[in-house]
């Protein structure tokens, strides 16, 4: 099976894969990773919330919604010249993806998103892969970006179709898909995972990957998630996700998805190198780097290039990871 691109997984494959012994997955998927990508290398990624709080969604796991009494204090959309200076900032940290996250339900055709448009190109002409995560896109809108120069667009699937409900009521898992689709039709890349460690069962974790490795395109980028419960969301009293399960779930993505960027994301603070060497042996490429992400904590640039020079790891370069339509064999 190595390296074989393949868009039609069924539950029953994906699940044998997922429940092999530890040492025997990860072995397994770091061979992989090993055929389809620079072993050493890993993409630094840096995530700037351009308007924070006050989104209208009900999502149980973010601090944003403004049903939801939290410590997070709303802000309105930045001004271009914050976001090139941050952008700046996390070039000279390393990073060659700059993520511009917006606390909205959907993008609406106005002076803010034509604002984000500047943002874009103002960070694209730096030489540097740009993502965004503004919620829902219409096929027009994400050709806006796409014109303007956005190389990802970020839309997480959260979980599995079935377990959806639980986590989110104000929209549908098929509004998620049809905004990846949109996405796709602009020929921008995709950047889509999700979160575990919200309640799910391991057949709910197995259900999200399976979605995303029979995309007829898997997303070239994929985040995985560990929850961080936030004080005031319905998720506040969730126990951490144990490691281990983190390590099976990125070592499994790694093997359905073996071309795709698979990002240790969100509850990478806390964790130790070695439980990071662990991640990234299983297969995990991309990282988040800098001291926060859009609302929850993060390793700053600083640990982030100890730990790359104690790994023997080095970031990799912008614009390498595009893939090319691929056929199932």
């Amino acid at each position: 099976m190595e390296g074989l691109l393949k868009h039609n997984w069924t539950e029953e494959e994906i699940e044998n894969i997922y429940n092999q012994p530890l040492l025997e997955l990860v072995f397994e998927a770091a061979t992989v990773h090993r055929k389809c990508h620079p072993s050493r290398e890993v993409q630094v990624s840096s995530l700037i919330s351009i308007k924070t709080g006050g989104c209208p969604e009900d999502c149980a796991y973010c601090p944003q919604a403004a049903r939801y009494h939290t410590d997070i204090k709303v802000h309105k959309l930045m001004e271009v010249d914050e976001v090139k200076a941050q952008a700046e900032s996390a070039k000279a940290g390393g990073a060659s993806r700059m993520c511009l996250g917006a606390a909205w339900r959907e993008v609406r055709d106005n002076k803010d998103f034509d604002k984000v448009l500047e943002m874009v190109k103002t960070v694209s002409e730096m030489d540097m892969e740009v993502c965004c995560t503004l919620g829902m896109v219409s096929e027009m809108q994400a050709k806006k970006l796409a014109d303007a120069g956005l190389y990802a667009y970020n839309h997480n699937i959260d979980t599995s179709e079935a377990f959806y409900e639980d986590i989110i009521t104000t929209r549908e898992y098929d509004d998620r898909l049809r905004t990846i689709d949109n996405v796709r039709k602009a020929n921008i890349t995709v950047c889509s995972g999700g979160i575990i460690g919200m309640g799910e069962s391991a057949k709910d974790r197995i259900g999200m990957l399976k979605t995303l490795a029979n995309m007829d395109v898997h997303p070239e980028s994929v985040p995985i998630n560990a929850l961080v419960p936030v004080e005031g969301t319905p998720l506040a009293e969730q126990p951490r996700i144990a490691f281990h399960e983190l390590v099976r779930m990125i070592a499994t993505a790694r093997l359905v998805m073996p071309k795709s960027m698979v990002r240790l994301s969100a509850g990478r603070e806390g964790m130790s190198l070695s439980e990071q060497a662990m991640c990234f042996m299983a297969g995990a490429n991309s990282i988040f780097a800098g001291d926060k992400l859009l609302t929850t904590p993060n390793p700053d640039f600083n640990d982030d290039r100890e730990m790359f020079d104690i790994l023997g790891l080095v970031p990799s370069e912008a614009f390498q990871h595009r893939q090319e339509e691929v056929v199932n064999e």
